[in-house]
């Protein structure tokens, strides 16, 4: 006879299963409210890990997703007038477009034209209430941390990534970045030609959800430069890399009409509409007014950085980067660079690209005739660029905006009905058209070894 372990007499297998299945129960219960206890953490000083003062916690872990652009704006200089004061004492509110949707958010502030630290207090991120306005959608209010505080120092020359921040993010929504510093910090690091219009407050009203104290309209972005979002709808990004043309000069204001936005536009409804290779990736604007490959304006740093000193910065800093549509060299030839030289510049900044997974679309340079810089020499460095181009021998894929806008009877100039007016710029029409003339498939597939 087998004698029983001691202390288990009397117990039955029945009974054994039945306190197994309650242990059970009562973890699986634990384990749920544990749980539920951190994803519904309102960001109030006991969720935060610096005692911040929000009420949304930046440092909330994040629900699985993709990091992908959803808004940039190269910085371009220091603000004129802007020496020593900066914004000292105002509520700086930019506002931006997005190319993606997301459920977190988080942002670059940036101080490269910056003599002195830049002392940012309190900043925060909210949805636009509406098209062109300064207020925030209701319960769309958060405050931005960066390493768990509220406050952030920016040193001169450099730029500072924020904390993420559980926040619904639309494709194609307005979103409001709102910073104040009151010390005085100059000068303000821009992007000059926003063709946005954004909002200036005087004191610390940051959180203010109301339009009524932003009575001061701007046409500039400060120091923000980034705003990325945690998607599950993109899992790249595409930046479109060049000039005026791209940033979108003579372009209606605040209307986001520019050719990456409405190529943004584009590949949302392909994706949308279920086209076979079309990935799913956002577009962020890289585009800076009167770039140059080759050359950088004076200063220190260097204002407009050539393309070859900021492609680092503005392209492979960005997150998930998987293209870059390359529109550059119609300045560095109304300056009198040779062709020889802008295909090298293109060149390098392919082989950068390559080094980093990057595949590029490049783009051949539209037409100048009629503008006051035109001569004949300059049109024919721009005719050979583009034949080589079209060869095949400098881009992984080619898209052609000069064919596309091009004048039929007078291949020099714009059609008359993509011209701004001043034979340099598309307006919205050609915007459109050279967003539509680009070829979606080419957006996909690997990068070549070489060449």
């Amino acid at each position: 006879m087998t004698e029983r372990p001691a202390g288990d007499e009397g117990v039955s297998p029945t009974k054994h299963r039945a306190l197994l299945s309650a242990i059970i129960t009562l973890v699986v219960v634990l384990s749920v409210g544990i749980y539920a206890g951190v994803s519904a953490g309102d960001g109030s000083a006991g969720d935060s890990p610096a005692g911040g003062r929000g009420r949304h916690n930046s440092a909330d872990p994040a629900s699985a997703g993709t990091w992908v652009g959803a808004w940039s704006a190269a910085p371009v200089g220091g603000e004129p007038g802007t020496e020593p004061a900066g914004m000292a004492g105002r509520s700086v509110r930019n506002v931006v477009h997005t190319s993606a949707a997301g459920t977190s958010a988080r942002i670059t502030l940036s101080n490269l034209y910056g003599q002195s630290p830049l002392t940012v207090t309190h900043a925060s991120i909210a949805l636009a209430a509406g098209h062109d306005s300064s207020a925030a959608a209701p319960g769309t209010m958060r405050r931005l941390t960066f390493g768990g505080a509220t406050s952030v120092t920016v040193p001169a020359g450099q730029q500072v990534l924020s904390d993420a921040v559980r926040l619904q993010v639309p494709q194609g929504a307005d979103v409001l970045v709102t910073t104040y510093a009151p010390a005085e910090s100059g000068p303000v690091t821009i992007h000059p030609y926003a063709r946005q219009i954004s909002y200036i407050a005087d004191g610390d009203r940051v959180e203010n959800p109301s339009a009524t104290p932003y009575t001061q309209r701007t046409s500039v972005w400060r120091y923000l430069t980034a705003l990325d979002v945690l998607s599950h709808d993109a899992n790249g990004t595409v930046v479109a890399f060049g000039d005026s043309i791209t940033d979108g000069s003579t372009s209606s204001v605040s209307a986001n009409r520019r050719w990456p936005d409405a190529f943004s536009q584009r590949l949302r409804a392909a994706v949308a509409a279920g086209q076979q290779d079309v990935p799913r990736y956002s577009v962020v604007n890289a585009g800076i007014s009167g770039n140059q490959i080759l050359a950088s304006h004076p200063g220190r740093p260097a204002e407009n950085q050539s393309g070859l000193t900021r492609f680092a910065r503005d392209v492979l800093g960005r997150p998930n980067v998987k293209v870059v549509v390359l529109d550059l060299g119609v300045n560095d030839t109304l300056h009198g660079a040779d062709a020889d030289r802008i295909l090298a510049g293109l060149r390098t900044l392919v082989r950068e690209a390559h080094a980093h997974g990057i595949k590029v679309v490049g783009a051949t340079l539209t037409p100048f005739g009629g503008y006051p810089r035109y001569t004949a020499a300059r049109d024919a460095v721009r005719q050979r660029v583009n034949a080589e181009i079209r060869s095949g021998t400098v881009y992984d894929a080619v898209v052609d905006f000069d064919k596309a806008l091009r004048d039929p009877y007078d291949p020099r100039r714009y059609a008359s009905e993509y011209d701004s007016g001043d034979h340099l710029h598309p307006g919205d029409r050609g915007y459109r058209r050279m967003a539509d003339t680009i070829d979606l498939t080419d957006l996909k597939g690997a990068v070549p070894a070489r060449l």
